[in-house]
């Protein structure tokens, strides 16, 4: 007989991988939800980019429709120092942050949380840890297939 656990608990991301542009400064940004994310936290997000990055920020993303709407157009139209391109559609090869949550998700397999907290903490302890590995960030960037002027 087999016993399985089945509930509709989850952890929702949405993170960002920063390059300054002298290509020194490295930065690994997330926040997790326990519900899906909506327009609402996205635009939360980007507000706190811009309270920890200095200058004109330049934001890949891809067309997701989380990405537009009212919430996010006032952000975008207070800051003008914020500039969001999208990525071509489906186009996963480009974005950094795919190899974030490969890089989580790997480091997650042999794990087997026993409730979503457990999960959350130890999501949080991984996206720690990945912050302060320069090396590890920057092969996310590398890994992705952006063009060379936007690597590492």
């Amino acid at each position: 007989m087999i016993y399985h656990r089945y509930r509709r608990d989850k952890i929702s991301a949405i993170s960002a991988v920063s390059v300054s542009p002298q290509r020194q400064h490295l930065g690994l940004y997330v926040h997790f939800h326990r519900q899906n994310i909506t327009r609402i936290e996205v635009a939360i997000f980007l507000r706190d980019l811009l309270r920890h990055l200095r200058g004109p920020i330049i934001l890949l993303w891809d067309g997701g429709s989380i990405h537009q709407g009212e919430e996010v157009e006032r952000i975008l139209r207070k800051h003008p120092r914020l500039h969001c391109q999208r990525f071509p559609a489906y186009a996963p090869e480009l974005n950094p942050d795919e190899w974030v949550w490969r890089h989580l998700k790997h480091k997650l397999a042999n794990g087997r949380p026993d409730n979503v907290d457990q999960l959350m903490e130890t999501l949080c302890q991984l996206t720690k840890k990945a912050r302060k590995r320069r090396d590890l960030i920057a092969s996310f960037v590398t890994a992705s297939k952006l063009p060379s002027f936007l690597r590492h």
